[in-house]
């Protein structure tokens, strides 16, 4: 399980790294669109893998690892992110949902802030 989620993730990195160079070729702005489009694909990807894996084929349960985890984990967890919050929200855990979906976004931009003060202080 170990080896297919360390491919995958390696698959997911550079398939990042690719998109990331490709868009910013074509579109390179100020706006992150390589992040965004790349996050939003993702999410559409974490979707139909949950889908097809959790509901249309669990044979295909064993690539999970590979898939969701491996692959997709390195290409964006905000894919994970937007599963679980989805996932919170199917179980009508609205309070949660709300909760995970504000924290993780307010403490995460502050924790990579205070990251960057502590960096710059060092």
């Amino acid at each position: 399980m170990y080896f297919m989620i360390a491919v995958g993730g390696a698959f997911g990195a550079l398939s990042r790294y690719g998109m990331t160079k490709w868009i910013n070729t074509y579109w390179n702005h100020h706006f992150p669109f390589a992040t965004m489009i790349i996050n939003v694909l993702g999410c559409v990807l974490m979707g139909i893998a949950f889908v097809v894996i959790s509901e249309r084929m669990p044979s295909l349960e064993p690539y999970r690892p590979l898939v969701m985890v491996g692959f997709l984990g390195a290409f964006t967890t905000f894919s994970t992110f937007s599963l679980e919050i989805v996932s919170l929200i199917n179980m009508q855990a609205w309070l949660s949902a709300v909760s995970y979906l504000l924290l993780s976004c307010v403490l995460g931009i502050a924790g990579l802030a205070v990251g960057m003060a502590v960096a710059r202080f060092l």
